[in-house]
């Protein structure tokens, strides 16, 4: 990882950085997604529900701007969502490694067509619990359900 970016719990006043990595890595990483929500939404959410009902961490570069975040609660990582530039650096897996240091089960949900995310949770002892045909999450997109148990008994 960067010597450069920290890993750090959420703040509420890093709701607009946090809700820009959320809009910027949907945008790049997730082009098929239909566009559903504002800016203006996405920083109300992040604001009013995602860090108060979440454990949330950053990765922090030194200048201050947030560059990823995890979400996640007592058994759902809800958001891990890095900015494009910033994948395959070991960021991703820092903050992975937070829930799973915190929890003895986790599960997420990934979208069918996010090959990248998919092999990164595989790679990390995720497995395929059940696949959707989308009907059931806002998009309307195919989705995969991982889950993660750890080792330690």
């Amino acid at each position: 990882m960067d010597p450069c970016i920290r890993i750090e719990p959420a703040v509420i006043e890093d709701a607009a950085q946090i809700a820009h990595v959320l809009r910027q890595s949907i945008c790049e990483a997730l082009p098929f997604l239909p566009k559903l929500h504002t800016p203006d939404e996405d920083f109300e959410f992040v604001r009013e529900r995602l860090i108060p009902s979440n454990q949330v961490y950053v990765a922090r570069m030194s200048d201050g701007t947030i560059v990823g975040y995890i979400a996640f609660d007592d058994n759902w990582i809800n958001h891990l969502y890095l900015l494009m530039r910033c994948t395959r650096a070991g960021i991703g897996t820092q903050l992975l490694n937070i829930a799973k240091s915190q929890r003895s089960h986790l599960k997420l949900w990934c979208f069918q067509k996010n090959e990248s995310a998919r092999r990164f949770y595989e790679k990390h002892g995720f497995i395929i619990s059940k696949e959707t045909d989308g009907s059931g999450n806002e998009e309307k997109e195919p989705d995969v359900l991982y889950e993660w148990t750890t080792a330690d008994p």
